[in-house]
């Protein structure tokens, strides 16, 4: 098995479509997958074995007046088969490190105290976890 690691293009859509609901939450909507990887500020960061994506780790690079560009970590997810070999480390490094190149600051993640799989893959990806009490606020759709 080699994996390899690339940042996904609107190439990938067809392959995004057979993982589908495998490896993401929900079914690939094709409409929003292909605004998505149309869209400079979206990014995705995909593990391939052979043609089939086993992994990917998606996010988005934001401004704001005063500070300079952060990246935000939306989601990882790696194909059951595949956890554990360090797929998601490597996914959100390479991430992070696309983040880098476009000027950002920072990249963040948020996940549950109690995800400790996800916990411990973000910091061998080089994350370190503060402390802060958050509070989440959610809005109605």
């Amino acid at each position: 098995m080699e994996i390899r690691f690339r940042l996904g293009t609107i190439d990938d859509l067809s392959a995004l479509e057979r993982v589908g609901d495998r490896l993401f939450d929900d079914p690939i909507k094709r409409t929003q997958a292909i605004a998505f990887l149309n869209d400079a500020r979206h990014h995705l960061a995909l593990a391939f074995d052979g043609i089939e994506i086993v992994g990917m780790a998606s996010g988005f690079h934001y401004l704001h007046p005063d500070k300079e560009p952060q990246l935000f970590v939306n989601e990882v997810g790696v194909l059951e088969a595949y956890q554990n070999k360090g797929i998601g480390r490597k996914l959100v490094r390479l991430l992070c490190g696309h983040g880098k190149a476009l000027g950002c600051s920072e990249a963040w993640v948020l996940t549950e105290q109690s995800n400790s799989a996800a916990k411990k893959m973000y910091l061998g990806a080089g994350g370190s976890e503060e402390q802060a009490p958050i509070v989440l606020i959610a809005f109605d759709k």
